[in-house]
């Protein structure tokens, strides 16, 4: 069974992601730290917590996900994982993990702030994550920010919300997605799902 570590910023409930990685196959513990990471065949960064003290709890462990991610082993971004994944948030203070260049920006206009709720996904980039998803289909988001990649390439799928914003990032073994796969129904489980056969191919 192949070891998913989700790395704990110390806010939010991870019980409801950790059951949904256990719901398709993974062996699942929350880690702390880079000993704690170590040993994972996957990473996830979860959608909890405000960019600043999460880019701060991730200093300790910053060099252990990149060597992780530099040989190989799969990391996922949900929300505001995904964000760090960036250099910069205009939510705060702080650097990100880099994987991508560009910042994450503020949702603008006079729609209701955060986004939260079902909304679609356009795919514009096939990407094995999104393999029987299909275009169109509905996903759970809650945020005030998204990512803004200099690489437009990098992008899987984008979402409409007064703008059109990216919705997920893909790049060799780093997944990012600005919507809740744990709490998209069965869309959500099979995007996990794909990521587990990705992690145990």
């Amino acid at each position: 069974m192949a070891k998913a570590v989700i790395f704990d910023y110390g806010v939010g409930n991870l019980l409801g992601l950790k059951c949904a990685l256990e719901q398709v196959g993974f062996g699942v513990s929350i880690g702390v730290s880079g000993q704690d990471l170590a040993q994972a065949d996957a990473l996830v960064l979860p959608g909890v917590g405000s960019f600043t003290p999460a880019a701060k709890k991730l200093e300790c462990v910053k060099e252990a996900i990149q060597n992780k991610v530099v040989e190989g082993v799969p990391l996922l971004g949900i929300c505001l994982g995904l964000q760090l994944f960036f250099e910069e948030s205009a939510e705060g203070f702080g650097e990100g993990l880099a994987f991508f260049k560009g910042k994450v920006v503020r949702l603008q206009g006079d729609l209701k702030i955060p986004h939260m709720g079902w909304n679609t996904l356009n795919l514009v980039k096939s990407c094995e994550l999104f393999d029987g998803i299909d275009g169109g289909a509905y996903v759970y988001f809650v945020h005030s920010l998204y990512p803004v990649p200099i690489d437009g390439s990098v992008v899987c799928t984008k979402t409409t919300y007064g703008t059109t914003f990216t919705s997920a990032v893909v790049d060799k073994n780093v997944y990012g997605l600005q919507f809740h796969p744990e709490k998209s129904g069965n869309v959500g489980l099979q995007i996990l799902q794909n990521f587990a056969k990705i992690v145990m191919r």
